[in-house]
């Protein structure tokens, strides 16, 4: 169902051809190269308008922290609090990390008599509005876990059928931020589920962003853009390096559906706890960034590395996702055993392109990035600026760039137009 449909998309606004035939080298179709208000473009967006809901939220990819990946259902009022107080303390707050998203299990495992849901008395005796009100004295954001089924996945109640009921509750509270997953869902397709909840936060008159988290079951790119401020396209993430590179294949494929209002969303980040190197970290990390996933911490930032605060305080690559363009770059180039040499690529404002280099062979290898890969006419010449360096490639390049990267790790460049800009049509 997803070949048939992307193939029809691309078929309808395809109005060129990008194709050549070579032996040990794949070019990745694209989309129209077009020039628009002279910024290179690699995607036609005139209909990002038409298809995002329009709440006002989510003008770039969400950035925060959420409790799962690394805390599951071990959470409490004081994990989060310390949460919050260390995204203010490393100054991760200050580069736009704002969201503190409570996952799963925060809940009762009952309603109350009334039919409302309610903290755990447990784990949250002070209640969530409480806690939001700490969360918003610090100039953060609070996001809470509901689900659209009768159940959430660790089996407490679900929102499916109460949806006015618990957006008001939400509401009250001064929740921010909802994510809503898909478990115990009785068989009732997504496209009727998510949409009450929609209309339920709307009648709030809070604004609250919206994420759906749907596992990219019924490809929610074509049709979640006008019901949220972001979607799953695919199944959970773990912290390995086969399921971030695979799910980073997955999310590539609904690139033309992202842009400001509603994002893709490949779930949330592994960095920093403990499955993968630093080099596969950093190579998550530039991914989400270039693809404009959200960036959610998934890690416990009250004890981070030094290492893992090197991601994910990096100020140039956090910019390339939140580039106000806001164009989901993607795969251009693949070559070597199994395609493993790979160059992603996607436009920024200032007819700027960001430019990834990313080895998932088993050693080092030299990937080159060559313009008409890019969009680029062979007479542009660029300046280039290396994004995890930190410094500027000396003199201008132009026709190809390349670079030997190591296994598993992966550069991150910004290429400048110097001279007039040259679209290749």
């Amino acid at each position: 169902m997803v070949r048939s449909m992307e193939s029809k998309i691309i078929i309808c606004i395809l109005v060129i051809v990008l194709s050549f035939t070579v032996t040990i080298s794949v070019r990745v179709p694209l989309l129209p190269v077009i020039q628009e208000n002279h910024h290179l473009l690699l995607f036609d967006t005139s209909n990002y308008g038409k298809l995002q809901l329009n709440n006002g939220l989510a003008k770039t990819p969400q950035m925060g922290w959420n409790s799962w990946n690394f805390f599951a259902c071990n959470i409490n009022e004081a994990v989060i609090k310390e949460t919050a107080d260390a995204l203010i303390s490393t100054g991760l707050a200050k580069l736009g990390y704002t969201y503190v998203n409570i996952d799963d299990c925060w809940s009762a495992s009952k309603r109350n008599s009334k039919g409302d849901l309610v903290p755990d008395p447990k784990s949250f005796p002070s209640g969530i509005k409480a806690l939001a009100d700490y969360i918003h004295d610090k100039g953060l954001k609070l996001g809470i876990y509901s689900d659209a089924g009768v159940f959430t996945c660790q089996v407490r109640p679900g929102s499916l059928h109460y949806e006015n009921g618990d957006a008001e509750l939400f509401a009250s509270w001064g929740v921010d931020y909802l994510k809503y997953d898909n478990c115990y869902n009785l068989g009732i397709k997504p496209e009727k589920r998510y949409p009450p909840m929609r209309e339920a936060l709307n009648a709030t008159g809070r604004t609250i962003f919206y994420s759906l988290c749907e596992w990219g079951v019924d490809d929610p790119a074509l049709w979640a853009g006008k019901v949220g401020n972001s979607w799953r396209t695919t199944d959970d993430i773990n912290d390995t390096w086969a399921s971030m590179t695979t799910i980073a294949d997955l999310n590539d494929k609904w690139a033309s559906y992202a842009g400001p209002g509603g994002w893709n969303d490949p779930d949330m980040l592994e960095v920093g706890n403990g499955g993968m190197t630093h080099q596969e970290y950093r190579a998550h990390f530039s991914i989400w960034a270039l693809m404009k996933a959200p960036l959610l911490i998934g890690c416990d930032v009250r004890n981070m590395t030094a290492e893992t605060m090197k991601i994910l305080s990096n100020g140039e690559v956090i910019a390339v996702n939140q580039d106000p363009l806001g164009i989901q770059g993607r795969k251009v180039f693949v070559e070597g055993a199994g395609n493993c040499s790979q160059v992603w690529a996607g436009p920024l404002s200032g007819n700027r392109v960001v430019v990834a280099l990313w080895n998932r062979c088993q050693q080092a290898a030299i990937i080159t990035a060559k313009w008409e890969t890019l969009g680029l006419h062979q007479t542009t010449s660029v300046s280039v600026r290396d994004l995890w360096e930190h410094e500027d490639v000396l003199g201008n390049v132009d026709t190809t760039f390349g670079v030997e990267v190591d296994s598993h790790d992966c550069k991150l460049y910004v290429f400048t137009p110097t001279n007039t800009l040259h679209v290749q049509m």
